[in-house]
């Protein structure tokens, strides 16, 4: 086990430096000058556009603007906005945000998709399981920033029963609205994944024997069942946090939640290099770990599995 960590881990060195590679190439290669664009409309003080691209460093050439960052990166540096505020400080105030809607989302997503997943699979073909295939059909089919409008229109400005936009980012209460939204899509994938890997073992031959032997109904669905049937759900599970974390970018401008979405969508506007590169390096950074911790809990699931 610990030989496969460590090689897991030598493995994220090359895809975390290709990745950051990639968006730094891609946010440095886009037309027109992002130091010029400060000005709006108005006429740019040439001598101050030019001490501004020398202070970001945007005076120098790709390769070497790349190589300074990466060096600044791995000394805690995440370089500074155009407004002069460290992006470190820009994130640790709006990563927490995002970290806790992300967090609500997938508690509704692990509770409600495979509970209706459990429960459709084990009523496979009855009335009850394709009740949950056309709930479920439905939810995927409506976009996420559709289904959020929705929620707000309906829930906050028809009945009043939550407000409109989240105050509190700290409140739990506040972000369940966005959370559940968030979640929907990812939670309606959960529950049918949950509903065929369920049908499936219900006819396995460790199932019949289990039966056979007279083992409790509660015993053989939690312990047997649930734990072999929940190998691809955890798989899709970690798949899914990075797109909670980038569908946080629609959700939180919809509830105006202020966390790393609203940073990110407020950067890629004034494309600020640095915050876009910084948050898009901490995405990485957070689902290369998840990936690595999925795969572990394959072996706690299943015990037939072993890594060498």
């Amino acid at each position: 086990m610990g030989r496969y960590v460590a090689r897991r881990l030598l493995q994220m060195i090359p895809v975390f430096i290709g990745t950051t590679l990639i968006i730094f190439l891609m946010v440095h290669i886009l037309p027109g000058d992002p130091i010029r664009a400060m000005w709006g409309d108005k006429a740019a003080d040439p001598a101050q556009v030019a001490s501004l691209r020398h202070e970001f460093g945007l005076d120098q050439p790709l390769w070497k603007q790349y190589v300074d960052y990466m060096a600044n990166l791995f000394q805690g540096d995440f370089g500074k906005t155009f407004g002069g505020r460290q992006v470190l400080d820009e994130m640790s105030e709006s990563f927490p945000v995002t970290l806790r809607l992300t967090a609500v989302a997938m508690l509704i997503e692990i509770i409600v998709g495979i509970g209706l997943g459990a429960w459709a699979g084990l009523r496979a073909g009855k009335a009850a399981d394709t009740g949950v295939l056309i709930f479920t059909l439905i939810v995927i089919s409506i976009p996420v920033f559709v289904l959020g409008f929705l929620a707000r229109f309906v829930l906050a400005d028809t009945l009043g029963w939550v407000a409109p936009n989240v105050q509190d980012s700290t409140s739990y209460a506040q972000l369940f609205l966005p959370g559940f939204v968030l979640a929907m899509l990812s939670m309606a994938y959960v529950a049918r994944l949950t509903r065929t890997t369920f049908a499936e073992n219900l006819r396995a031959d460790y199932m019949r024997t289990a039966m056979a032997k007279g083992l409790p109904r509660h015993r053989i669905i939690g312990v047997h069942l649930l734990r072999n049937s929940l190998i691809p759900v955890i798989t899709f599970l970690g798949t899914d946090v990075g797109g909670f974390i980038g569908g946080a970018v629609v959700t939180e401008g919809i509830f105006n939640v202020q966390g790393v979405g609203n940073l990110l969508f407020k950067a890629l506007q004034q494309r600020e290099g640095s915050t876009i590169v910084g948050v898009v390096t901490v995405f990485v950074l957070v689902i290369l770990v998840i990936n690595l911790l999925v795969d572990l809990l394959y072996a706690v699931l299943d015990p037939r599995i072993r890594y060498a």
